[in-house]
């Protein structure tokens, strides 16, 4: 299900918001040739930007938590529990 559909079910609720101009420009220039009103593109975009905010949110959240877990070790040991390879292993050269 596309934003606009998606957007079509939810309770809305009416504002005034002052963009700063180019963004406003732009806005216009897309619903323009998406055939979709300006208040669809911006709501589109402002959904956007915030789930992309609420996925950094967790993916801190996460990053957080490992550094935790993973405190009491070295840095060499952290990258072997990532998988990384440091050294080539015996007789790989064959």
């Amino acid at each position: 299900m596309g934003p606009a559909r998606s957007l079509s079910k939810v309770k809305k609720q009416r504002t005034t918001l002052t963009l700063p101009s180019d963004s406003l420009t732009k806005a216009k220039k897309i619903a323009r040739v998406r055939g979709r009103n300006l208040s669809t593109v911006i709501a589109e975009a402002l959904s956007e930007g915030l789930r992309l905010h609420e996925a950094a949110e967790r993916s801190e959240e996460v990053l957080k938590a490992y550094r935790k877990a993973f405190s009491g070790f070295t840095e060499v040991e952290r990258a072997l529990l990532d998988g990384i390879v440091l050294e080539r292993a015996p007789g790989a050269d064959s």
